[in-house]
């Protein structure tokens, strides 16, 4: 389909009224335990040993509900459903508030550097006395889904040598088991309940506020660190490093803002995640075409509208069924890779961390499902002009699905109808029923980004 892309005025998108975070169910964690249990039992292990840390927790705390934050550690899941929790000294006591019946092991190893090693002894003497035995097939989980052309994926392990060996001596024989969490095709974790949705709804929909209000505040003048205090919000730990930057990014290898002041044609960047989703935008501090730097001045008909043709079409192609090619294929003919040099997924599941996996690759046929949660994110690139960008979050849910999310939460369905009809009516964008906006901003994209009149939007 050809979309014809404009540059006109919509009003700001503003449905959401800030709620409390919502826990995630006794139920919802049994089924994610029960989950789990039936993958091990598919692939016939005997013991499934998660590990954990800060970047690196989400498998873990997808079953205990918990970060080990600082420090290292690792659940035991043997088949029979007992579980062994290995932690560190500033962490022993959450066993207490394990979502998931778990007994405890002290284990000074996952300690921080210099902090007392009492307890101390073997770590393969610690797996067997948490129940690990010789000839056990051990599943190891940690956070990456392997998928080299090159090497046998199974055997390559991304949790530290002195675990992987540890459990080596303690008999086990090892395979790399973090798809049981994360395989895009049948994964536990790639598609969630109606709790589940709700609870992440919270971070997807906070990362668009932070983002929104940074977007309305941008002004020449106001300085990195101005707008950067904007990003965050509400204590809650970013899923990724927050960005603002005005101008050249990673002058002096620089992530984070600093007292730039943004000038006039300055490129603009931002993005903030967290648990559920992340709001990324990115494009130019004018408020006129005529503004643009001398030779970026067709920045809108030569990036940001062919960018937002593919987002429409991103939008408008996606349901429940589609297979993850079918997608590929569609934002491939709308925005061609060789043109536009985009390299990663045009697209990718999203959950306590900001990038789970991805279906939709090259010949993909795994099918897309009820429960999935996306990020839209497609990332063009043109020598010579600044980024374009409106990446946001969405959900897929059949009829059951919506059904159930309504029942649970009318508040919260309530908003995503008024997300989905302002998309529509504002935006131009046709959506299946299928999708669920998981925040105020979907599709809503002002490229330049001092004029908080105009956006791109589909003329029907």
């Amino acid at each position: 389909m050809t979309r014809k892309v404009i540059w006109d005025s919509a009003p700001v998108p503003r449905f959401h009224s800030q709620r409390q975070p919502v826990f995630l169910s006794d139920q919802t964690m049994k089924e994610r335990r029960d989950k789990i249990l039936t993958r091990m039992a598919e692939h016939q292990l005997d013991c499934l040993a998660v590990y954990c840390d800060l970047e690196h927790g989400s498998n873990f705390e997808y079953l205990t509900g918990f970060l080990t934050r600082f420090e290292e550690s690792v659940l035991l899941l043997f088949k029979t459903g007992r579980a062994v929790l290995l932690l560190g000294n500033e962490n022993t006591k959450m066993v207490n508030y394990s979502r998931i019946p778990a007994t405890m092991l002290h284990v000074p190893f996952f300690s921080l550097p210099n902090q007392p090693m009492t307890d101390d002894g073997c770590l393969c003497d610690f797996f067997t006395q948490a129940g690990i035995e010789a000839g056990m097939k051990i599943g190891v989980a940690g956070w990456k889904l392997f998928t080299s052309q090159a090497e046998e994926n199974s055997t390559l392990f991304d949790v530290p040598s002195f675990i992987v060996e540890a459990l080596r001596q303690a008999g086990g024989r090892l395979i790399n088991a973090t798809g049981l969490f994360i395989d895009p095709r049948n994964g536990a974790r790639i598609t969630n309940n109606a709790n589940e949705l709700i609870h992440y709804e919270y971070g997807a929909s906070l990362a668009s506020d932070c983002v929104l209000r940074a977007m309305e505040a941008l002004a020449p003048g106001k300085t990195e660190l101005e707008i950067g205090s904007l990003m965050n919000a509400e204590g809650q730990r970013p899923s990724v490093v927050t960005i603002f930057s005005t101008g050249d990014r990673f002058e002096k290898a620089n992530l984070y803002p600093r007292g730039k002041a943004i000038q006039l044609g300055d490129k603009l960047s931002l993005t903030t995640g967290y648990k559920g989703g992340l709001t990324s935008r990115a494009g130019y501090a004018v408020s006129d075409p005529s503004q643009l730097p001398e030779d970026a001045q067709d920045y809108l008909e030569k990036l940001a509208m062919p960018y937002y043709a593919a987002v429409a079409e991103w939008l408008e192609t996606i349901h429940v069924g589609l297979g993850g090619g079918e997608l590929y294929e569609h934002i491939e003919r709308v925005l061609p890779k060789s043109q536009y040099h985009w390299s990663l997924n045009p697209g990718h599941l999203s959950a306590d961390e900001e990038w789970l996996c991805s279906p939709i690759t090259p010949g993909s046929t795994i099918p897309l499902a009820s429960g999935m949660l996306f990020q839209i994110d497609i990332i063009p690139s043109l020598p010579g002009y600044g980024g374009t960008g409106a990446e946001s979050t969405v959900a897929l849910a059949d009829e059951a699905l919506r059904c159930q999310i309504e029942k649970e939460d009318p508040v919260l369905w309530e908003t995503i109808r008024q997300r989905r009809a302002y998309i529509q009516q504002e935006l131009g964008i046709v959506l299946h029923a299928d999708v669920l906006p998981m925040c105020d901003t979907v599709a809503y994209y002002r490229p330049l980004m001092l004029n908080r009149e105009k956006v791109l939007k589909i003329k029907r």
